[in-house]
């Protein structure tokens, strides 16, 4: 049924707000059985891509042209890499650097989020290393010292990796101290919960499967509105120049 064309999916020069009602659902290159819904990439203008893809029992994703993230948000996975199996759970995530061969195989109907951005090498730093693990195992740690609200960091901080991926809990009421304009560029998936996020010039309110792009230097503020937690999954170019190597 529709809806008169309403939506609360925005798009503006420097974010979009994309939500489940304007979702389109393609077929991409490597993945059989798997629907994908593509948030962002260089069409957007985003230096990297986001999409969730949506998996049929047996469906499978191969490995692909650049380094890759995989957080699976429902159903369970399996990720061969090689002669080893990891069997991939909601929350459950790994990391693939260029080159490493793997394939993604759902055991029952799920879905995942899955980012790929081209690595840019910095010549003292050695390549990155896989990593596979669950959200769970990774402690949470107050954002600038406010208990109410904690970051997870899915990937190790250190030179090897251009990127990062974190989740974000905000407790009932709990809001960024300040309103963020940097250089890192961001996508994010709305896991848990609601809120409000300023955009630029623009409020709007977000909800759970709603999708973010920020462009570098779109300000940025969120608080979690409503009786439960609010919970993200955040990507951001991370600890390298802006003019480059």
């Amino acid at each position: 049924m529709h809806h008169l064309g309403l939506t609360r999916s925005s798009l503006k020069p420097d974010h979009l707000l994309q939500t489940p009602d304007t979702f389109v659902r393609i077929p991409l290159p490597g993945a059989s059985g798997v629907d994908s819904i593509v948030h962002a990439g260089p069409q957007l203008g985003a230096g990297f891509s986001q999409i969730t893809a949506e998996f049929s029992e047996g469906g499978s994703l191969s490995t692909g042209s650049a380094q890759r993230f995989i957080y699976v948000l429902a159903g369970e996975i399996a990720l061969t890499i090689g002669e080893k199996k990891h069997l991939l759970g909601p929350c459950g995530y790994a990391f693939l650097p260029k080159g490493a061969e793997h394939k993604l195989t759902a055991m029952t109907a799920g879905k995942a989020a899955v980012i790929e951005k081209h690595y840019e090498p910095l010549p003292n730093a050695p390549a990155p290393s896989i990593v596979v693990g669950h959200e769970s195992s990774v402690s949470e740690v107050p954002l600038m010292g406010d208990p109410s609200l904690r970051v997870r960091s899915l990937l190790p901080d250190n030179d090897s990796y251009d990127f990062a991926v974190n989740t974000m809990t905000y407790d009932p009421g709990a809001g960024l101290s300040m309103v963020e304009i940097h250089v890192m560029e961001h996508g994010l998936l709305m896991l848990e919960g609601g809120g409000i996020y300023r955009l630029g010039d623009s409020w709007y309110p977000v909800e759970a499967g709603d999708f973010i792009w920020m462009a570098p230097y779109c300000p940025q503020w969120f608080a979690a509105v409503g009786r439960k937690p609010a919970k993200y999954l955040i990507y951001k170019d991370w600890r390298r120049h802006p003019l480059g190597a």
